[in-house]
Parts: structure tokens; sequence; C-alpha cells
């Protein structure tokens, strides 16, 4: 059963921002636990995630090294003026939908 985790905030849930992005660290830490984790979609200010400075840059690195595929948005990026500090290339819209048409199950973070 293929999975697609989706980020389209730079934290986990809505109010505050240092425990947004703590919980969030921890979660992508326990993310390998997932065998079935086909891909990483980040878009809207998901995106910041993606950058080489990122909080969670190790964490995500550590996925792609395992197979796990990380699309960002380019249109997003473009617009928070992120393209040159993102880690992977750009994905788009049409490689985004494909993933999460492809997954037996799409969550949402």
């Amino acid at each position: 059963m293929a999975t697609v985790i989706v980020i389209n905030k730079a934290q986990m849930g809505n109010s505050d921002e240092e425990l947004g992005r703590k919980i969030l660290a921890t979660c992508l830490k326990k993310l390998p636990s997932f065998t079935d984790l086909e891909a990483i979609v980040a878009y809207n200010e998901g995106v910041k995630l993606v950058t080489k400075d990122s909080f969670v840059a190790p964490e995500l690195t550590s996925l792609q090294e395992n197979g796990v595929d990380i699309l960002a948005c380019g249109t997003c990026l473009n617009h928070l003026g992120l393209t040159d500090t993102i880690v992977e290339h750009p994905s788009n819209m049409d490689d985004i939908l494909a993933a999460m048409r492809a997954a037996d199950k799409v969550i949402t973070l």
C-alpha cells in the first residue's frame, strides 16, 4: 500500500509555531518506519521545509536517501523566492497529482 505525505505549512498544527515545528521534526524522524512511504509532497508554505537551511533538512535528506521522493511545488517555490535554496529540483503539479493519484493513502500533516 503506497503512502504519500502532504505538507502544506512549515509546522504541524495551527497555533504555537515552536511546538508545531518541534512535533513536525519528530514526525519526520519517525517516518522511516512507514515502509510503504513513496513520496512527500510540499506545497504552499510547506516548501520552506525543503530548503538547504531548513530545520528538517536532515530528516528529509535521510528519507530521500531511503528512496522517498520529495516533490516540492515549483510555483510555490517561485512565489516565495526559494527556488535557489532547495535541496532538489522543483516539481510541478502534474508530478504532485500523479503521486497522489497513484497512492493508496494520502496523509496531510
